[in-house]
């Protein structure tokens, strides 16, 4: 399987995951708590899977986290009510510009 579709999957593992832990109300919400497992379960198993065919630790990661970043907050500041200001889109835009950069001194 492509790298980049492995990825892909390990990150909406992870922002569903996320996402639902907030939907849980402390693991006292059974659906949402399940997702929470199922989610981190596929992520790291994803991920780990990535690593193991080669992928470089340090750009899987980022693109991960930073992916994984950016998706929460816009969910949260979309759907869940949270406040985002220009501020914090700044520091999103940031972090997704280094990973790009990660990506392409990668490339080098």
């Amino acid at each position: 399987m492509h790298p980049y579709l492995l990825l892909s999957i390990a990150i909406v593992g992870e922002v569903s995951a996320t996402t639902a832990l907030k939907l849980s109300e402390n693991f006292s919400r059974l659906v949402p708590s399940v997702v929470v497992v199922v989610g981190y379960v596929v992520a790291f198993g994803v991920l780990s899977k990535l690593l193991k065919d080669g992928f470089p630790v340090g750009v899987a990661y980022a693109i991960w986290a930073a992916a994984g970043i950016a998706a929460v907050a816009l969910i949260g500041a979309l759907f869940l009510g949270e406040p985002i200001n220009w501020t914090m889109a700044g520091g999103l835009l940031l972090v997704i510009g280094g990973v790009v950069m990660l990506e392409l001194g990668r490339a080098h």
